[in-house]
């Protein structure tokens, strides 16, 4: 257990978020934690620039902080993300008995996606394509000069050799990690290297070059559309997988699909210095004020948090709380097929801890 009170940020997030972080923060209080948490308004309550601010001053005076989800409104995730550099975004997957998996055979399905996170085409280095004629770019598929008379918007794509020397050593610690602890030791690379040659060509070297140096681990790498077959076809060959910001968020959505929706998604995302802890789904908006949001992945987030923070006896007990219901199948939310409310929910995971 960590041997001093630690400080958390509890950014609840927007729209039905905020249910599922009350959830969450009602099983965190339950395990009676020397942990100060320092909470903010749903992000419909934020006061535009002074919440945002204040989120920020807190941020930087904690530990760590814990994140629901928001649709714009919560600002302060792009201080967490760039601002505080949490650059690996570990999106785990692992199905556990009582998970609606649409797989006949989920049973053993653990991974791990780690996700560069801050750069590739999420930099927001967008404009209009006509703004591109001054360059006199040459396509090296048609041979031909970028026509940039059409009416169009071009996207930036950004991959740096390091921040992908980085992720990458920070996957291959954590296939190491996982290996110690029994797992398959393996760490698999995709990208879509075979056309985008020079960026995801890059990002594909450095972690093939990186992962050499760890003969302990195996290494493979797979084209990012054969992987996406294989992700679906061969779930339970994967142990870690590293891959550049979209492809890694786009991949790891899908992987919360084979054990049973966006509901059983948890993540953490890690820098030097800092890390905060959120669920994979969005806000949820349709279910509003109905009481109805799985509540899970945002569970599942804080246990990650808690792990970070020391307390590795209570994560694994918040953890195996969670997965107990679901092995217990009688009080599911809807999105799992069961009729509980949130609060039901919530109510069965505490009195498993």
């Amino acid at each position: 257990m960590a041997d001093k009170t630690k400080k958390v940020v509890v950014l609840p997030g927007d729209d039905a978020a905020p249910e599922a972080m009350s959830a969450t923060m009602d099983a965190l209080r339950a395990l009676k934690l020397p942990i100060d948490y320092v909470e903010f308004p749903p992000g419909e309550k934020w006061v535009r620039g002074e919440t945002d601010a204040a989120a920020r001053k807190a941020i930087d005076a904690s530990d760590t902080t814990l994140f629901g989800s928001t649709s714009g409104k919560t600002t302060a995730i792009t201080y967490l993300r760039w601002g505080k550099q949490t650059f690996a975004n570990v999106r785990p997957v692992r199905y556990s008995k009582g998970f609606n998996s649409p797989l006949a055979k989920p049973d053993g399905i653990d991974f791990v996606i780690v996700r560069e996170n801050l750069e590739d085409l999420y930099l927001g280095l967008e404009g209009p394509l006509e703004a591109l004629a001054p360059l006199k770019l040459m396509s090296k598929i048609l041979r031909a000069p970028l026509d940039t008379s059409e009416r169009g918007i071009y996207a930036i794509k950004v991959i740096t050799e390091r921040a992908t020397r980085r992720v990458a050593e920070f996957a291959c610690q954590l296939a190491i990690k996982r290996k110690r602890a029994g797992g398959k030791g393996k760490l698999t690379c995709t990208s879509k290297y075979n056309m985008l040659r020079e960026s995801d060509g890059l990002f594909r070297k450095i972690v093939e070059e990186t992962a050499a140096r760890y003969p302990e681990i195996k290494y493979e790498q797979f084209i990012v559309d054969d992987f996406a077959r294989r992700l679906v076809q061969s779930p339970h060959d994967l142990d870690v997988v590293v891959a550049p910001n979209l492809y890694g968020d786009i991949l790891s959505d899908a992987a919360a699909g084979i054990i049973g929706g966006l509901g059983l998604a948890p993540s953490g995302c890690y820098g030097a210095d800092y890390a905060y802890f959120e669920s994979v789904h969005g806000t949820a908006p349709d279910i509003m004020g109905m009481g109805i949001i799985n509540p899970s992945a945002t569970m599942l987030s804080a246990a990650l948090m808690l792990e970070y923070l020391g307390f590795a006896g209570e994560a694994s007990r918040l953890d195996a709380a969670v997965r107990k219901v679901y092995a217990d199948g009688r009080v599911l939310t809807p999105d799992q097929g069961g009729t509980a409310k949130t609060s039901e929910f919530t109510r069965a995971v505490i009195s498993n801890l």
